[in-house]
C-alpha cells in the first residue's frame, strides 16, 4: 500500500515536472515567436521609416529647389528691373549731360566770339586813334594850325563822311521796316477779314445744303417768303436760293450760325413739314445740338492733350474753335497739335510739359469770341485767361506766340515754335483756288519759254511737270541740261510747298504703210 502511494506520489511529481517542462518549452517557443515577430515588425517599421524618410527628403529637396528657383526668378526680375531703372537714369543723365555740354560749348563759343570782337574793336579803335593823330599832325604841319583848329577840321571831315554811312544805314533799315510792316499788315488784314463783314472767299463763308428735288425750294421760300424770312431772322444767316439745281446756299461770316441753320434745314427737309412754327422748333433743337457738340469738342481737346482742371466756360470756348478756321486750317485741331508739339519739345528739353501743353492749347482761345467783340485774339485771350485765373506762365506763353511781346519763359518760346511748325507743315493750310491756278500757269509758262519745248503739263497738283520736247531740236544730252535749267529757274522764281519733279520726254516715231 505504501509502495503504491509512493509510486503515485513519484508519478505525480514526475508528471508535474514533465508538464511544467512542456509548459516552459511552449512558453519559450511562444516568446521566441513573439520576439521574432516583434523584430520583423520593428525591421519593417524601420524600413518603412527609411522609405518615408527618403521620400520626405526628396520632397524637401524638390520643394527647396522649387523655392530656390522661384527666389532666383524673383531676384532676376528685380535685378533686371533695377538694371533697367539704372539704365534709364543713366540715359537721362547722359542726355542732360549732352545738353549741358552743348550749352557749355555754345556759351564758350559766344565768349570766344565776344573776346575776339572786343579785341578787334580795341584794335580798330587804336588804329582809328593813330590815324586821327597822324591826320591831325599832318594838318597841323601843312596848314600851320593849332591842335584845336586841326581837331575841329578833322571832326568836320569825319562828320561829312559819316553822313553817307548814316544815310545808307537809314535806307537799309527803312527797307527792312517796310518789309516787316507789309508782312504784319497782311496778317492784320487776314484777321480783320475773319472778324468783319467784308468781302471774303466763299470757302469760309458759305455752306451748301442738298435738296432731294427742286420742288422743295418753293416750300422753303413759303407763301410770300414767310418761311425763308423766319429762317433768316432766327438764325442770322442769308439763305440764297438760285437756279443751281437741288442746292441752296447758307451764307454768313459766323460758322456757328451756319451750322445751326444747316442742321435745322436738313431736319426740316427730312420731316417735310415746313412752316414758321416747325422752323422755330427745329432751330431751337439745332442750337441745343450745336451747344452739346461744342462742349464735347472742348472735352475731346482736353482728353487728347491731357490738360486738366479747366473752367467749364473755357471748355465751351475751346469747343467753339471747331467752327473757326485760319487759312483753311481748323483752329481747334491746330490748337491740339500745338499743345502736343509744345509738350513734346518741353519733354525733350527736360522741362515740365504741363505748362507748355496748357499754353499751347489756349494760345488761340481769343478766336472763339463773337465777331462783335473788339480787339485782337491775343488781347482777348489775355483778358479771358486772367478772368478765369490761369497762371502767369500760361498767359505769357499765349501772348508771345505771334511775337507781339518778347517771350518771358522757355515754354513761351516752345509755344511760338510749335505754332509755326503746325501752321507751316505741308497740307496744314490750303491755297485759294486763284493762287493755285496762278501757280500752275506760272509753272507751265517757265517750261514753255525754252527753245525746243512743244508742250508742258503741270500734273499732281503742281508737284510734277512733264515737258514734251521736239525730237529734231532737242537731243538726249540736251534733255538733261534742259531739265536742270528748268528746275533752277523754278527754284529762283517760284514759291511752292514741298518739291516739284521735272520730267522731260523726247519721243521719236517712224511710220510706214505696207501696200
Amino acid at each position: 500500500m505504501l509502495e503504491i502511494v509512493i509510486t503515485a506520489i513519484i508519478a505525480f511529481v514526475v508528471g508535474s515536472a514533465l508538464f511544467f517542462y512542456i509548459g516552459m518549452q511552449y512558453r519559450k517557443k511562444i516568446a521566441e515567436s513573439t520576439v521574432e515577430s516583434a523584430e520583423k515588425q520593428a525591421e519593417k517599421i524601420i524600413e518603412d521609416s527609411k522609405i518615408d524618410g527618403e521620400r520626405l527628403k526628396k520632397e524637401a529637396i524638390l520643394q527647396a529647389k522649387d523655392e530656390m528657383l522661384k527666389k532666383k526668378d524673383e531676384f532676376e526680375k528685380e535685378a533686371n528691373l533695377r538694371k533697367k531703372e539704372l539704365q534709364d537714369i543713366e540715359n537721362r543723365i547722359n542726355q542732360r549731360q549732352d545738353l549741358v555740354d552743348k550749352r557749355a560749348a555754345l556759351i564758350e563759343e559766344k565768349e570766344n566770339n565776344i573776346i575776339k570782337k572786343n579785341e578787334e574793336l580795341t584794335r580798330k579803335e587804336k588804329d582809328l586813334q593813330n590815324a586821327k593823330q597822324r591826320e591831325i599832325d599832318e594838318l597841323s604841319k601843312i596848314a600851320k594850325m593849332t591842335v584845336e583848329e586841326a581837331k575841329n577840321s578833322m571832326m568836320e571831315k569825319l562828320a561829312d563822311e559819316m553822313k553817307a554811312e548814316v544815310a545808307e544805314y537809314i535806307r537799309t533799315e527803312q527797307e527792312k521796316a517796310k518789309e516787316e510792316v507789309d508782312k504784319k499788315s497782311r496778317e492784320l488784314l487776314v484777321g480783320a477779314i475773319q472778324k468783319c463783314a467784308t468781302d471774303h472767299t466763299s470757302e469760309a463763308t458759305v455752306t451748301t445744303v442738298s435738296l432731294p428735288s427742286d420742288d422743295l425750294k418753293g416750300r422753303i421760300i413759303g407763301r410770300e417768303g414767310r418761311n425763308i424770312k423766319t429762317i433768316e431772322t432766327l438764325t442770322g444767316i442769308d439763305l440764297i436760293i438760285d437756279d443751281t439745281p437741288d442746292v441752296i446756299v447758307l451764307s454768313s461770316f459766323d460758322p456757328i450760325r451756319r451750322e445751326v441753320a444747316r442742321i435745322a434745314l436738313e431736319r426740316l427737309i427730312a420731316d417735310g413739314r415746313i412752316h414758321p412754327g416747325k422752323i422755330e422748333e427745329m432751330i431751337e433743337k439745332a442750337k441745343s445740338e450745336v451747344e452739346n457738340t461744342i462742349k464735347e469738342e472742348g472735352e475731346r481737346a482736353l482728353y487728347e492733350t491731357g490738360v486738366m482742371n479747366v473752367h467749364p466756360d473755357l471748355v465751351k470756348l475751346l469747343g467753339k474753335l471747331k467752327y473757326r478756321t485760319s487759312y483753311g486750317q481748323n483752329v481747334l485741331n491746330h490748337s491740339i497739335e500745338v499743345a502736343n508739339l509744345a509738350g513734346i519739345l518741353a519733354e525733350e528739353l527736360g522741362l515740365d510739359p504741363t505748362i507748355a501743353k496748357r499754353a499751347g492749347l489756349f494760345h488761340d482761345i481769343g478766336k472763339s469770341f463773337d465777331h462783335d467783340v473788339e480787339g485782337t485774339h491775343v488781347s482777348l485771350g489775355i483778358e479771358l485767361l486772367k478772368k478765369y485765373k490761369e497762371k502767369e506762365e500760361i498767359i505769357w506763353g499765349m501772348e508771345a506766340h505771334h511775337g507781339d511781346t518778347e517771350p518771358k519763359t522757355i515754354e513761351a518760346i516752345l509755344v511760338q515754335t510749335a505754332d509755326i511748325i503746325s501752321a507751316s507743315r505741308p497740307g496744314a493750310r490750303r491755297e485759294t483756288v486763284s493762287t493755285y491756278i496762278k501757280r500752275l500757269q506760272k509753272l507751265e509758262e517757265i517750261c514753255d519759254s525754252y527753245t525746243g519745248v512743244e508742250k508742258s503739263y503741270a500734273i499732281q497738283a503742281g508737284r510734277e511737270v512733264r515737258i514734251i520736247v521736239k525730237p529734231d531740236q532737242v537731243d538726249d544730252d540736251s534733255m538733261v541740261i534742259l531739265a536742270r535749267n528748268v528746275a533752277n529757274q523754278i527754284e529762283k522764281e517760284m514759291i511752292y510747298p514741298g518739291q516739284i519733279k521735272v520730267n522731260v520726254i523726247r519721243e521719236t516715231r517712224a511710220a510706214e504703210l505696207a501696200k
